[in-house]
């Protein structure tokens, strides 16, 4: 995972600051299973045992091991410990329903507190490399950019989501999708090759600026070098605001450094649309999209309130009359992979869009599981779980053998 696209990736988790925490026994201790810890005090009284252990995801999913691998390392190093770890799927790698990410080979007394800060650290990364993953190809020509901070349950979780953008976006990417080409902080900016979080402004500047126009010139005085991307809803006339920033920076505009960013809210169309002009704005540019039966979220997604196909296509229509063709448009709100889908369908003319849907909806999905299949050399798993033996080096044992009588 050191050449091309995953090359920021390992940088990214180089720099990573999970990975060091909870490294001591008490740590552990103290976070880990109950069982896990009386499962340790056990074998210690009676004899240590060499295990190996069978870790795996009940979906398919896309391989995203890093941070686990990086935490164990360091809980190894801090503790002078070995454990061996056999990676079968690479970072990026496509992995079926109950594939075997990863063999884990060691003392029993050492992995066993290990368990639970493992899988904590596996589940989500893989479900949401796999969201990402798929983001990207439904809409290869878009840059998108992570911005689910604000969503998650503190900064693990938020670097859990990010490696796992930048995971899931690298393997588009040797698919020729551009993928997540960054993230809002700086602290996981890393993982995407870049030094500093990306973003302009939230609608509290406008608010603060009195005006959309006042809020652009605020910021591009403070930030003169940088692109310009600018919210154009607060009021409400995204039309309006955007092509009066486009008038107030030609420059900027002609030169394909200005952007309008779109994040109109679900309770109201976009400054002059409705449900009839919204079908009219497909049937102009892309009368496919609304030609055959469409669920309701489907044509939410197309017609509807908030950033519809139809706004971006308007939006787009509006700036290329006005003659500000090389202004960009931003997206955000809602993006996940079913609005993907529904602008691809509509081929809709977006550049970047900015979402942090690719956060797992079901958390369910994200349990990573780990079953001890060999003790000592000999392997030895619970009846259903034969197949994690399919990958392993370990030689499965005769079936008449596999289980006590």
């Amino acid at each position: 995972m050191t050449a091309g696209p995953f090359a920021a990736i390992e940088a990214g988790l180089a720099r990573a600051a999970g990975p060091k925490q909870a490294l001591g026994r008490e740590d552990v201790a103290l976070r880990t299973d109950a069982y896990f810890n009386r499962t340790q005090a056990i074998v210690a009284h009676f004899g240590d045992a060499r295990v190996t252990y069978a870790v795996f995801i009940r979906r398919p999913v896309i391989a995203a091991t890093g941070l686990m691998r990086r935490w164990l390392e360091n809980v190894t190093r801090e503790r002078g410990i070995v454990i061996e770890c056999e990676q079968v799927y690479p970072d990026g790698a496509w992995v079926g329903a109950g594939e075997p990410l990863l063999y884990l080979t060691g003392s029993f007394i050492e992995l066993s507190p290990l368990e639970t800060l493992l899988l904590q650290r596996l589940g989500a990364c893989c479900v949401a490399a796999h969201h990402a993953y798929q983001m990207a190809l439904t809409l290869p020509h878009v840059a998108f950019l992570a911005m689910e901070a604000r969503h998650c349950a503190g900064f693990e979780m938020q670097e859990m989501m990010d490696y796992a953008a930048a995971v899931g976006s690298a393997a588009a990417r040797q698919e020729g999708a551009k993928g997540f080409v960054g993230c809002a902080n700086d602290v996981t900016a890393p993982f995407f090759g870049i030094e500093k979080g990306l973003g302009t402004m939230p609608h509290a500047l406008i608010g603060y600026a009195r005006g959309t126009v006042r809020a652009a010139e605020m910021y591009h005085e403070v930030y003169p070098h940088d692109p310009l991307t600018v919210l154009v809803d607060y009021y409400g006339r995204e039309v309006t605001d955007g092509l009066a920033v486009c008038r107030r920076f030609p420059e900027l505009a002609a030169a394909g450094r200005l952007n309008l960013r779109l994040d109109t809210h679900g309770g109201r169309f976009l400054e002059g649309l409705d449900p009839q002009s919204s079908y009219a704005v497909l049937e102009r540019n892309c009368p496919a999209a609304i030609r055959r039966y469409r669920s309701d979220q489907e044509l939410r997604d197309l017609v509807g309130t908030g950033v519809s196909a139809a706004a971006i296509w308007r939006m787009r229509e509006v700036l290329d009359e006005a003659g500000f063709p090389s202004v960009g448009l931003v997206a955000s709100s809602g993006f996940g992979l079913e609005k993907c889908a529904a602008m691809a369908d509509a081929r809709a003319p977006v550049d970047v869009i900015g979402t942090g849907s690719f956060i797992p909806a079901r958390w369910s999905e994200t349990y990573a599981t780990a079953d001890i299949v060999a003790y000592d050399g000999e392997s030895r798993v619970k009846v259903g779980r034969e197949f994690l033996l399919a990958k392993s080096r370990i030689a499965p044992l005769p079936p008449s053998e596999s289980a006590e009588p």
